[in-house]
This record gives C-alpha cells, structure tokens and sequence, in this order.
C-alpha cells in the first residue's frame, strides 16, 4: 500500500490556496521528458541504426547483382605483317571495345558464419533495446528526483511564509506592548531583526527553488524560464520487499542484460571465427553483352552475347595459426564476459543491500519527523498565545520559531530521501512506476 503525506504547509496563518494553473503534476514532467529529452532522443536514433543493420543482407546471406558497362576506344597508327609476308599498316585505325551485362554472386556456405553475424546482429538489436531502457530509466529518476526536490523547497519556502506571517505578528504585538509600555524598545528592534533575517532567508530559499526549476525545465528540454507549480502531496512505497527486488533486478537490470547480451555476443563471434576452419563456396552467374570493332585485323567487327555460370570453392590451409589465435582470443573474451556478469551480478545485490538498508532509515526517520513537526507546530501555537499574553519573553519566543522551522525542514527532507530510495531501488529493478 502506498502511503500519501500531506504537505504540511498551512499551520498557524491560512496560506492563499495556491492557483492550479501551470500546475505541472510528475507523469507530466516525466512525459514531456521522454518526448523531448536529447539523450533519450539520441538513443533511440542508436536503436534504429541497429535495427536497420539487422537484415540477412548485411549478414551477408543474399546474393550481390551488379550491373557492368564499359567501353574502350583507341585511334592508332597500326602495322601488321602478315604470315605471307605482306605488309599492312593504316594511320589513324580505330578500335572500339564495349561490353555490358548483368552479374550475380551468392555465398551459399561459409562455415555457417553468415547466421552467426545474422545473430550477432540481432543481439546488437537487443542491446540497443536496453541501452535506451536505461537511458529512459537515467532520465525519469533524474526528472522525478528533481521534481520531488522541487517540492520539498516549496514547502519549506511556504513554511518561511508562514514564520514571516509569525514575525509580523509578533512585531504587532511588540510594538503595542511598547505603546503601553510592557516592553522596552529594545524588544521591538529585537524582533524587527528577526522579521528581516526570516525575509532574508526567504530570499535565498526563492532563489534554490527557481534554479531547481531551471534544472527541471533543462532535463524536458524546454525554456528554462518558463513557470510551473508542483504538487503539494509526496508519494512513497512502503511496501518493497528486498527478495522481490533482488529477483527483478536479475531479470529487468538494463546493465546486467547489457552484459548477459555481450557474453552472447561473444560466444556468437567464436562461431563465426570457428566458420573459417571450413571451405567457402560462391555461386557465380552473368548474362554479358559484348561489341568490338577494327579498322586494322582479320576480323572488323564482332559481337556476343550469352550467360555464363560457375561455382568456386575455396578453403584456408595455413594462415600462419592466426585461425587458432584467434579463436583463442575470442574465448578469452567470452570468460571475460562469464566474469563481468558476476562482477556486476555482485555490484548489484551490495548496491541493492546498501539502498534498502537507507530505504528502511529513511522510512522510519519520515514517520520520526513528521510527529516531531506537528509536536513543533503544537508549541509554536502555545507559545504564540503565551508571548500574546506576556508570559515568554520573545527570545523564546523565538526558539520556538526556528524550532518549528528546523522540525518542518527536517520532515521535508525525510520525506524526500525516502522517495529517492524508493526511486534507487527501482532504478536497479528497472521499473520505475508512477
């Protein structure tokens, strides 16, 4: 089950509800940032490159027709003697040669490693598939973790407002308690000095929430300038049990499957290296045209035309052990590959035990901190109605105001490292759900 926090942001002084237009909710945020994020864009021009590689013919399993023309032509001053012993010769003698016709070869076996580079290249496929899955995935963390960020700065600015209303208040009832004179006017400018810090503070806190805005804006690729506003309320799961995770991570994980597609890869390459230890047979076929003329010879003109066809065959003997090096090399990369799956595999369950270990903090100090702001709201509305009465003088007063901001930051930020574990956690199973 999910559990919904509401924003505590409204406590002592009702805060103008907020205008819902340009509200910009997170699966907004996440779909304008899958349709316009460039490093989504470019992965998916990576994955259409791959799926165009991934054709028979590239694998080299169809057969090549190619169309051939060509024609010579020579002006020469010729001599011949003949076997009767004439003599003949001709100045300026033309001579012209053209042919023209249609050829075709097909590789019909090559040690079978034409289906090999054909496998290849549709793992490549499957590769790209999971390099722009983790991509997406890079992305809508980055977008979600922003926005929630986004969100946490609203409520604490809005909590500033609230301490600002609070000091207003106070320098009211100051000022009056000095009209009467129940208060010296040292307290007045005592309180004067802490309605300006707590602007002050508000200044520096618009200002981290604007450039988080700036930043959020960024990654939808869209202008930085434009105005939004965020959600008030902040969903986390409290449900994810880490055998479950650890069992999709083994399935859904882009970069284990990355590396799973590369030992695939791998084992894919020694087969078609092992492929060279066979013979190679091409079929070969053409329909050809020719024409020749002479002005000078036995024969003036001539032309043919006819098909011809054969087969050649041809098988490696010795190539100096490259064949055996490099089928040596390629299983070294195949171990290699068996090795960085269970480098990764275990790079996973310690990122995994690390992230739900600081999930289950994060939990408990969320459900830590907001008894603790609304403990620090419940004194900040008794201690307003006793400074209103005289029975605190206002440097408690005071404590009780940065008490409260201090608890409503600190349950803000709980609430926000809560989400960002629940988003690592599912960053490594590869499903981030909204």
């Amino acid at each position: 089950m999910k559990k919904t926090i509401s924003i505590l942001y409204i406590w002592l002084c009702g805060f103008a509800v907020c205008s819902a237009q340009g509200l910009l909710t997170v699966k907004d945020a996440v779909q304008i940032a899958l349709e316009n994020n460039y490093e989504i864009k470019l992965s998916q021009n990576d994955l259409r490159i791959a799926e165009e590689n991934t054709t028979p013919g590239n694998a080299g399993m169809l057969p090549n027709v190619t169309g051939n023309f060509s024609q010579n032509n020579s002006v020469m001053n010729s001599s011949q003697v003949q076997a009767s012993g004439e003599t003949r010769s001709l100045s300026n003698a033309k001579n012209n040669n053209m042919s023209y016709g249609v050829s075709i070869g097909w590789t019909i076996f090559d040690g079978l490693a034409m289906f090999s580079r054909y496998d290849q290249l549709k793992e490549l496929k499957k590769q790209g598939e999971y390099e722009l899955k983790r991509t997406i995935l890079t992305k809508v963390s980055d977008v979600i973790s922003t926005y929630y960020t986004i969100v946490e700065q609203q409520n604490l600015l809005h909590a500033i407002d609230s301490n600002i209303n609070i000091s207003k208040e106070r320098l009211k009832t100051a000022e009056n308690r000095f009209m009467i004179g129940k208060a010296s006017r040292l307290e007045v400018l005592n309180v004067q000095v802490n309605l300006n810090e707590d602007e002050s503070s508000r200044l520096r806190q618009a200002n981290v929430v604007k450039n988080l805005k700036i930043n959020l804006n960024s990654l939808m690729a869209r202008d930085l300038a434009e105005e939004f506003d965020v959600e008030r309320e902040v969903e986390y799961d409290d449900t994810l049990i880490f055998g479950e995770l650890l069992e999709k991570a083994k399935v859904h994980n882009p970069d284990l499957q990355i590396i799973a597609i590369n030992k695939r890869i791998a084992e894919l390459e020694l087969k078609r290296i092992k492929g060279g230890r066979y013979p190679t047979i091409r079929l070969n076929t053409g329909y050809n045209f020719s024409e020749s003329e002479s002005s000078l010879g036995f024969v003036s003109s001539s032309n043919s035309r006819g098909l011809n066809y054969g087969v050649t065959a041809s098988i490696n003997i010795f190539d100096g052990f490259n064949q055996r090096r490099n089928e040596r090399v390629a299983q070294i990369a195949i171990d290699n590959a068996d090795l960085m799956i269970d480098q990764q595999d275990l790079l996973i369950r310690t990122a995994m035990s690390t992230a739900y270990e600081t999930y289950q903090t994060n939990l408990s100090l969320a459900r830590l901190e907001e008894n603790n702001a609304q403990i620090a709201r419940q004194n900040l509305n008794i201690t307003m109605e006793k400074y209103r009465i005289g029975t605190i003088s206002a440097v408690e007063f005071r404590d009780a105001q940065e008490n409260f901001i201090n608890a409503v930051s600190r349950f803000n930020s709980s609430r926000l490292q809560a989400k960002l574990s629940e988003l690592q956690l599912k960053e490594m199973i590869g499903n981030i759900n909204l």
